[in-house]
């Protein structure tokens, strides 16, 4: 996925953990359209959910949580990032949040660009491999 590559799909909501859910259940739905076996697509969703923790401490007030879907063959790419005005040079590596993402998916990163912190992270179903 390149940064220009549009979302297939695209959530907006506001940058509150009660909105997480929305975002969990979406990428099982979108997981489960793709074929994912059932582990995988609950890994997925923990995921996402460990994703948003990360990024919503640092949203900024009234901000949004913005979340895209990358859908390909065998592949699910999901960012979830939140506008911010903090300086937030690096995510936390030692976190609990991102031990246990990195974890579940096949590969994960973070980045700050622009205003915006975003976790990003790809599920191959049944990938033996994880990349950082």
């Amino acid at each position: 996925m390149k940064p220009s590559d549009r979302a297939d799909v695209e959530l907006r909501v506001p940058a509150d953990s009660a909105y997480v859910s929305v975002l969990r259940t979406t990428t099982a739905g979108l997981a489960a359209r793709l074929d994912f076996p059932i582990d995988d697509i609950e890994d997925l969703r923990i995921a996402v959910g460990e994703a948003s923790a990360m990024v919503l401490p640092e949203a900024d007030e009234a901000g949004d949580l913005l979340c895209g879907f990358y859908l390909r063959p065998g592949e699910l790419t999901v960012s979830v990032g939140v506008s911010t005005t903090r300086s937030v040079p690096h995510p936390d590596y030692d976190s609990f949040a991102w031990q246990v993402l990195t974890t579940l998916a096949t590969a994960a990163t973070a980045s700050t660009d622009n205003g915006r912190f975003t976790v990003t992270l790809t599920m191959q179903p049944g990938a033996p491999e994880h990349t950082y």
